[in-house]
Parts: C-alpha cells; sequence; structure tokens
C-alpha cells in the first residue's frame, strides 16, 4: 500500500511510531550483541555451575531432574559464575537496601572510589596536557621525552601501585592521595598522545597562512592549534576516565582498604562472595559509563559553542 493510500486510509504511522523505529534502527545492533551476550552469560553459568550442583544432589542422595539441575545451576548460592539476574539482584540489594552513608551500601563504595577516580583524573589529565603541549613547542622534548613516556606505560600497573602506595606512605601520605597518584599515572598517557596528535594536525598551509599574517606564536596555539585539537583531547579523556576508574580500584587492594570499589572486590574474594564480586564489577561498569557520558556530554556542548554541526 502506498503512502497516499495510508494516509487515505488513516493508518499513517504516528510522530511517535517513528521515533520509536528510529531509534530501534539506530539501537539494534546494539540490542542484538548485548542479546547474544545475555544468552552466552546464561549458558556458561549453567555449564560452570551443573557440576557443582549435581554433586549436591549426589552427596545428599536427592533425585533430581534436568529441570532441577538447571535451576539450581542458574540460582546457586555460591556459583563459578553468577547468572545475569543473580548479579542484578544483588546489586538492587547492594544499593537499596541500605543507607547511602552505609559500609554496606555499593553506593557507599562507588562515592569512595569515585572521589579517587576525580582527583587522579584531574591531575593526570593536567599533565598530560601540559606534557603535550611542551611536546610540541620544544622539539627537543619530543625526542628525548616522548620515547620515556611510552615506556612508562610498560611497567605493569600491579607492580607499580605497591611501591607507590609503601614510598608515599612512608612519607605520611595515606588515603585519598596515594590511589588518585596511581590513577593519574595510568590516564596521563592517552590525553597526552591524544593532544600532541591535535596540536600538530593542523595543516602546514594552515600554519604558513597564520604566519602570513604575522601571528604570534601564542595566537597561533590558541586560534589554531588549540582549536584543532578539542576532537582529539576529548577522544583521549574518554579512553583516560576509564583507565583513572581501573586506577583507582587498583590501588585499593594493596593497601587492604576498607572502602571503596576495591575493597568489596578484595572481602568478596577472601569470603567466597562471588555475588558481592559480580555486583562490585558492575557498580564499576555503570560509574566508568556514567563518566565516559558526562566527557561526551561536555564535548558535545563544547563543540557546539565552537560552531560544528549537531
Amino acid at each position: 500500500m502506498t503512502s497516499s493510500a495510508l494516509d487515505h486510509a488513516g493508518m499513517r504511522p504516528s510522530p511517535a511510531a517513528n521515533w520509536l523505529r528510529a531509534v530501534a534502527a539506530r539501537r539494534a545492533p546494539v540490542i542484538v550483541v548485548t542479546a547474544g551476550l545475555i544468552v552466552l552469560w546464561y549458558l556458561a553459568a549453567l555449564l560452570m555451575n551443573a557440576p557443582l550442583v549435581r554433586d549436591a544432589f549426589e552427596r545428599e542422595e536427592t533425585k533430581y531432574t534436568v529441570t532441577d539441575l538447571v535451576v539450581g545451576s542458574l540460582n546457586a548460592e555460591r556459583p563459578l559464575v553468577a547468572a545475569p539476574h543473580q548479579v542484578l539482584r544483588e546489586f538492587a540489594d547492594l544499593v537499596f537496601d541500605y543507607p547511602p552513608d552505609s559500609p554496606r551500601s555499593l553506593v557507599y563504595h562507588g562515592a569512595v572510589t569515585l572521589s579517587a577516580t576525580g582527583l587522579g583524573f584531574a591531575l593526570g589529565a593536567a599533565f598530560g596536557i601540559l606534557l603535550a603541549v611542551l611536546i610540541v613547542h620544544v622539539r627537543t622534548l619530543e625526542k628525548s621525552l616522548l620515547p620515556w613516556i611510552i615506556c612508562s606505560q610498560m611497567v605493569p600497573i600491579l607492580a607499580v601501585a605497591p611501591i607507590v602506595i609503601v614510598v608515599l606512605g612512608a612519607l605520611g601520605l595515606r588515603g585519598l592521595l596515594p590511589k588518585s597518584i596511581i590513577s593519574a599515572y595510568l590516564c596521563f598517557f592517552p590525553v597526552a598522545i591524544s593532544m600532541v596528535k591535535g596540536l600538530t594536525s593542523p595543516e602546514p598551509l594552515q600554519r604558513d597562512l597564520m604566519r602570513t599574517w604575522s601571528a604570534t606564536p601564542a595566537q597561533v596555539f590558541w586560534k589554531l592549534r588549540c582549536p584543532a585539537s578539542v576532537p582529539f583531547l576529548f577522544a583521549g579523556l574518554k579512553v583516560a576516565v576509564t583507565i583513572s576508574l581501573i586506577g583507582a580500584i587498583v590501588g585499593e587492594l594493596p593497601t587492604g582498604a576498607q572502602a571503596g570499589i576495591g575493597a568489596r572486590l578484595l572481602a568478596g574474594t577472601y569470603y567466597g562472595q562471588t555475588l558481592q564480586i559480580w555486583a562490585a564489577l558492575l557498580m564499576a561498569a555503570l560509574l566508568a559509563a556514567s563518566l565516559v557520558g558526562l566527557i561526551g556530554l561536555a564535548e558535545r556542548l563544547i563543540l557546539r559553542q565552537m560552531g560544528a554541526r549537531p
């Protein structure tokens, strides 16, 4: 039936239906991939937990059916692989069943880790931008400093974190700052590399044109190099903020911290609380997604102010 025939028949889709159809078309790949991952997750939980459940039935000399085995595998109290619905239930219990300031609340532990992440991200991003500006404007630093910046990321953070914690602890620095320094150590690298790429992205013809207009080096930087580097900077910041969160969590592990997502992971490991570990990982994933979303929102607002198309 043609569009005109639909109009005459009164069957033309409403604007809301058109909007839903457009959203579904854009999100279809994400929905399909997510559904596939959930199915694989359930299969993994079933296959990994089934031997434990079967052994438990046999020890108790209890008769069981395939349905009993499947249900028991997907609802085990301490599973090897937690099923998605178990993780969501545990996450909801730890978020909504306790006050936000309770040591048992995931909101409380997430806020502790988020504070170290924010400070570490700010320090790392500022340091990365400063290094990029120096490398671009001082050619000697590009050959002498840039290789060391790259080599600094070859050392595993699990080896660096205890050293940083011990050294700073000997200097009397404990609590938030050591974790933030570890976070900054991880996140400055993508910011520095992306900013170097952005500051050098203007073409030689554009730089020559600025010189013909007798532009000073400061004017070239603020009116040409800096605007050109903004998309590159935000690409680096999106990577850096997630790495910063990882650094904050890793920084909590060697200290035996009592609060933070890293502390929840340690406690879950010590006491065999698999569901607690998965719930903490889900909180970390949600925090990372939220931080990347905030960076993306800031990017859109700034680029719109700079005249970019929406």
